[in-house]
């Protein structure tokens, strides 16, 4: 892994690769739904994903296929920068303190609350949806960072920060959903192998192993091992970065494994694996769907929680807060860039997806995800856009 300079800033570099990798996700989806639905291309579209392209893994998923791989192992290293954005937060950054901390951790929590509520009031008619519940409770970093970039200096640096501070936040509680309520039966077995790799890798950490392929080799093993536990995969990122050592208030803090390894996989991440997701998971064949399915109770909920849920979660949170005097406006912003960043909160496209892969797999539901979740995402993009976009930027 190459190093950071430590003059370099750590937080430029991770809004550019963000702003920039949000952009790449956004063409990536809309080519996935021009070859989902183009008549040259739609069968190739789809026998690519179901291509099988290695050995069975796990007897649970069977053959492993382009979808697999990319849902099941790619977004893996996803999720490791996850926890490694999320450990480097709590141990030097904007969530190392609790006065830090408390204002992303009240607009995050009610910015899923709020979502997941919305969502079961539309589809209370239908209990075999309800399963979908957290699907509009997750925010994009990319996608929403994404579209901050297309607005430039009309959104003040603190508000920037802030909303990618809530968006990690909420990630903690992605991964805490997946783990809990979309886990099947578990392997204890393999649960324990996990276990044993996970205390070898905090014992290299205290032994003062620096090498960041050491802890890149601890977690393939450990993935593995929760792939077959029959915990999704993906969980083992965010565990495996819990232990990788961060070097906390020191001169040369950006050359610790963590730092080292978050910067060299961020490229990665940003421009091949979140894209290759998009692409592998936001086609939807628009003729199999149908007109009125578009507005049964699933997408209608998704769509509904995303852009209304968040944005009246996250808003009415930090409103209430600062009206309380538990924590000050962030960026001393205007009320109208608040609320235009709590629009963009409701952009929740690559884990919503996720979610919506993990809470259904019928193919008709499936594809209703992906509508309600790019309908839900693509309204609050362009409603926090334009609130943004003509906001008095003078402080209210």
């Amino acid at each position: 892994m190459a190093r950071l300079r430590p003059t370099r800033s750590a937080l430029r570099d991770f809004l550019a690769s963000e702003a920039a990798g949000g952009i790449v996700l956004i063409a990536a989806a809309g080519l996935a739904m021009l070859a989902a639905n183009l008549p040259a291309s739609a069968h190739d579209y789809h026998a690519l994903l179901q291509a099988r392209i290695g050995p069975v893994l796990s007897s649970a998923l069977g053959p492993m296929t382009v979808h697999l791989w990319i849902n099941d192992a790619l977004m893996a290293l996803f999720f490791l920068l996850v926890g490694l954005e999320i450990k480097r937060e709590l141990v030097d950054g904007e969530l190392s303190s609790w006065e830090r901390r408390r204002l992303p951790a009240i607009a995050a929590a009610t910015g899923m609350a709020v979502p997941a509520l919305v969502y079961l009031a539309v589809t209370r008619g239908d209990p075999a949806l309800h399963r979908g519940w957290a699907i509009p409770a997750a925010t994009d970093i990319a996608f929403a960072i994404g579209v901050l970039a297309l607005l430039g200096s009309r959104v003040p640096p603190a508000l920037k920060l802030f909303l990618t501070t809530v968006a990690i936040v909420d990630d903690m509680g992605a991964v805490a959903i997946i783990a809990l309520f979309y886990t099947a039966h578990i392997n204890l077995l393999a649960l324990a192998a996990g276990a044993l790799i996970f205390a070898a890798m905090l014992g290299g950490g205290w032994l003062g192993v620096r090498s960041p392929w050491a802890y890149l080799i601890g977690f393939a093993a450990l993935w593995y091992c929760v792939l077959l536990s029959g915990v999704h995969a993906t969980v083992a990122g965010v565990i495996a970065a819990i232990a990788v050592p961060c070097r906390s208030s020191a001169p040369r803090k950006h050359d610790s494994p963590l730092h080292r390894l978050e910067h060299g996989l961020n490229p990665w991440v940003a421009f091949a694996i979140v894209p290759l997701f998009g692409f592998a998971n936001a086609g939807v064949p628009l003729a199999e769907v149908g007109i009125g399915r578009l507005v049964s109770p699933l997408p209608v909920g998704i769509a509904a929680g995303l852009f209304l849920g968040k944005q009246l979660g996250v808003f009415a949170s930090i409103w209430a807060a600062v009206k309380l005097g538990l924590a000050e406006r962030p960026g001393n912003a205007s009320w109208a860039q608040v609320y235009g960043v709590a629009m963009l909160c409701g952009i929740g496209f690559t884990m919503s997806l996720f979610i919506g892969g993990l809470a259904f797999f019928d193919g008709l539901a499936v594809d209703e995800v992906k509508i309600g979740v790019l309908i839900g995402s693509i309204v609050s993009a362009l409603g926090g856009y334009v609130v943004l976009r003509l906001a008095d930027q003078r402080e209210a």
